[in-house]
């Protein structure tokens, strides 16, 4: 069930707010109206929460990972988001804004989507509730994550690839703006991340949420305590802060985010938001931004394709400037070193995303005191990114042993 918190004018501390043209004002008030008065509908929360159980697969298991646990000393949970339908958090997300883009009368969703994932959860959303569904996919991710496209355009999508600046999310993101702009009247914009001008970061927080609600539910059953941290990897930052969400309150309990480094901090290549960005504008929200001297926006880079955003969500920004959660950074040989990890150690094979995390945990686990365990949003399976993970490991030359 939705928590129903939201934040004042759209603001954590002094990140977030609402930096959209003139011609989106309106859509943007509408869509905070809407979505207060569907916190607030029983009939609303009990259609979300049913779609969530029947369809989607929610609960999801929260896993001991015991061999994962020997590896880095310390206990591991998995909260196995990759057992979702769609084999990702993000559905959480697309079939709440969905259902509410059809409660305000409009029929056609734009999204805009980088690994795919969030293509795929909206377009299958769509295809479950009647809508019509549009993606905007930069032209390179179109390339390194065709499964994904093959998914969206079987699910009834027409997938836009865009061709301009990185190829890339930011580029994807700006496409799909541009056509909000132009359709706003009867379109509806289905974000993806917990990024964008102010309801987005809420109304996805809140989505997403569930995560977390469960994941704490379902460590004090099994374990009797609070873990000592929960980790989850950051790139706009959705499936982080509905992990992180439920957890705020415990001072206990550190909050880890994982960036992607790319080819190393000092090469410039990288999509290292919050350690290497600085505070700025990007897609309507004050936040971090890779950005030049002149304030214009870099090209971030990623092995991973959801990843690979020059942004980040406000209310991750809010956490790192107070303190309250940390981040780190795994670049991309590190990633596929967590990718074959729990590939030989537990029989899963994770999104490069998430691969992340399993890279940094030994590393994480001696920063920590006492003996408490790690609880991991295991973000999404890794399906989608076997040519991406084959090609980079040389499968050719038998180099795919742990």
């Amino acid at each position: 069930m939705l928590t129903g918190a939201v934040e004042p004018a759209g603001r954590f501390g002094d990140f977030g707010g609402r930096y959209v043209s003139e011609t989106l004002i309106p859509a943007v008030e509408e869509l905070d109206v809407a979505y207060r008065a569907a916190l607030a509908d029983p009939a609303f929360r009990g259609q979300l929460d049913g779609l969530l159980k029947d369809y989607v697969g929610r609960p999801t298991p929260l896993y001991f990972a015991a061999r994962l646990s020997a590896h880095v000393g310390r206990d591991v949970w998995l909260k196995r988001e990759d057992l979702c339908h769609t084999g990702a958090h993000k559905v959480n997300n697309t079939v709440g804004q969905v259902l509410l883009a059809l409660r305000m009368g409009k029929r056609r969703i734009i999204a805009e989507t980088g690994a795919g994932q969030h293509g795929v959860a909206t377009a299958t959303a769509c295809a479950l509730l009647g809508a019509q569904c549009e993606v905007y996919m930069g032209a390179e991710d179109v390339r390194r994550q065709a499964p994904n496209v093959s998914r969206m355009q079987l699910l009834g999508a027409k997938v836009h690839p865009v061709e301009s600046g990185s190829r890339t999310l930011k580029d994807a993101m700006n496409e799909a703006l541009r056509d909000w702009v132009t359709n706003v009247e009867h379109t509806y914009y289905c974000v993806g991340s917990a990024a964008g001008p102010h309801p987005y970061p809420t109304l996805v927080r809140e989505l997403q949420a569930i995560i977390g609600r469960e994941a704490r539910a379902q460590l004090l059953e099994a374990t009797g305590a609070l873990p000592a941290a929960v980790i989850a990897c950051v790139g706009g930052g959705s499936n982080a802060i509905g992990m992180f969400h439920a957890f705020r309150e415990d001072p206990s309990v550190a909050l880890i985010g994982v960036e992607a480094g790319g080819l190393g901090l000092a090469s410039g290549k990288h999509a290292a938001t919050l350690s290497m960005g600085k505070v700025g504008v990007l897609h309507g929200a004050k936040t971090y931004v890779l950005q030049d001297e002149g304030g214009q926006i870099t090209e971030a880079h990623s092995m991973s394709a959801g990843l690979d955003y020059p942004g980040v969500g406000p209310e991750h920004a809010f956490l790192k400037a107070s303190g309250r959660a940390r981040y780190e950074v795994a670049t991309d040989a590190e990633a596929l070193e967590g990718f074959k990890l729990l590939c030989a150690l537990e029989g899963i094979i994770p999104a490069l995303e998430t691969s992340h995390c399993f890279a940094l945990l030994p590393r994480i686990a001696e920063t920590l005191e006492g003996s408490g365990p790690l609880a991991v949003c295991l973000s999404g399976r890794g399906d989608k990114d076997l040519d991406t993970a084959l090609e980079y490991l040389g499968a050719a030359s038998g180099k795919l042993h742990a």
